[in-house]
C-alpha cells in the first residue's frame, strides 16, 4: 500500500505573507528529515515566489490562472505528478491570494479517491493592517473574499500586527473569532512563528464553516473582479525611479512583484509590493527567469502602467 502524504493548504489574500510562512515551514521540515514538496499557484505568467523558495525544493507550478477555477482542471494532475515524481512525505499547496479555499478542498477530496493523501489543515494568513482598513468599510468583493478565506481556515495566522495599534489588533481578532469560532489564532510579525505550532496540529474541523462560505457572495469564485498584468522589463532601471513608481501605483493595485535589474547597483533583486510597502531582496544565484513585473488588483489601466515602465 502506498504511503500517506500529508497536505497543507496555505490561503490568504494578496501580500498577506503566505510565501514567507511557506519557506519557514519548509526549512523546519528539512531540519526534521521530512521530505516536503510545494504546489504553487500564481495568477501571473511566471512563478516569482518560486524564486524565494529555491531550486532544490520539489515543486510544481500552476500559472496564469487561479487554482479554484481557471486552472482547476490542472490542479489534481499536477499534484498527482508531484507525488509520483518525488514521493514527498508532505505537500504544501500555496493558492493565489484571490482563491476561495473551498474550491481547492473540493479538488483535494476528489484526488483522495485515488491517491493516499490526508489533509492536515487549511492555514490562512491574515494581513492585520489590510483587514483593519477593510473593516472600516465593511463591504466590497475583497472584504467578502477575505471572509471566505478566514471561514475556511483550521488555523489563522494574524500577521503584520506591528503595523497596527493594539486597539485595531483586538478589533481584527474579534472579527476573526466572529467569522471562524473554531480556528486558533496565532499573532505574528513577518510570519515569524514556531512551525512546530502549525505542523501536525491543524486538523480541519470546521466543515460547516467551509460549506457556509459558498453562500457569502452568491458565487463560489468571488474574484473575477481581479486583474493581472505581466510586464517584461527590457533593461536595467534606476532604483530610485522604480521605487517612486511603486509608491505612486493606484490604490486599485493590491499587489506587485517581480524581478528587476537596477542600473545603479550590481545585482538583480526580487521585489514585493503590497499596500504601499515595498521590499527588495537580492537574488543569489541569479536564476533563469528574466526581469519582469506582475501587477494584481481590481480593474486598473494596463496602458498607463506600460507607458510609465517603458519610459524608465
Amino acid at each position: 500500500m502506498s504511503k500517506m502524504t500529508s497536505i497543507y493548504l496555505l490561503s490568504g489574500f494578496l501580500g498577506s505573507g503566505k510565501t514567507t510562512l511557506l519557506t519557514g515551514m519548509m526549512e523546519y521540515w528539512n531540519t526534521q528529515g521530512i521530505k516536503a514538496a510545494v504546489l504553487m499557484n500564481e495568477l501571473g505568467e511566471v512563478n516569482l515566489d518560486g524564486v524565494v523558495v529555491g531550486q532544490d525544493v520539489p515543486m510544481k507550478e500552476l500559472l496564469s490562472g487561479c487554482i479554484c477555477c481557471t486552472v482547476r482542471g490542472d490542479f489534481g494532475y499536477q499534484l498527482h505528478e508531484l507525488m509520483e515524481e518525488h514521493e514527498p512525505d508532505v505537500v504544501l499547496v500555496e493558492s493565489t491570494g484571490v482563491a476561495n479555499p473551498m474550491e481547492v478542498l473540493d479538488e483535494l477530496a476528489e484526488l483522495s479517491l485515488y491517491k493516499p493523501i490526508e489533509l492536515k489543515g487549511v492555514i490562512t494568513v491574515v494581513d492585520a493592517y489590510h483587514l483593519s482598513e477593510l473593516l472600516a468599510k465593511g463591504k466590497g468583493p475583497t472584504f467578502r473574499l477575505m471572509q471566505d478565506q478566514i471561514r475556511c481556515a483550521s488555523l489563522l495566522i494574524l500577521n503584520k500586527t506591528d503595523l497596527v495599534n493594539l486597539e485595531d489588533v483586538e478589533r481584527v481578532r474579534e472579527a476573526l473569532e466572529d467569522w471562524n469560532k473554531r480556528a486558533p489564532i496565532i499573532p505574528a510579525i513577518r510570519c515569524q512563528i514556531d512551525p512546530a505550532l502549525l505542523i501536525g496540529n491543524t486538523v480541519l474541523q470546521n466543515k460547516e464553516a467551509t460549506e457556509d462560505s459558498r453562500e457569502s457572495d452568491g458565487s463560489v469564485h468571488g474574484h473575477h473582479h481581479m486583474l493581472v498584468y505581466t510586464h517584461p522589463l527590457t533593461g536595467p532601471v534606476d532604483s530610485y525611479a522604480f521605487e517612486a513608481f511603486l509608491q505612486a501605483l493606484p490604490p486599485e493595485i493590491h499587489r506587485a512583484k517581480g524581478i528587476v535589474t537596477f542600473s545603479d547597483t550590481a545585482s538583480r533583486y526580487l521585489f514585493q509590493f503590497a499596500y504601499r510597502q515595498a521590499e527588495f531582496t537580492k537574488i543569489n544565484p541569479q536564476g533563469e527567469i528574466g526581469d519582469v513585473a506582475v501587477f494584481i488588483g481590481e480593474p486598473f489601466s494596463k496602458e498607463q502602467l506600460q507607458s510609465k515602465l517603458n519610459s524608465m
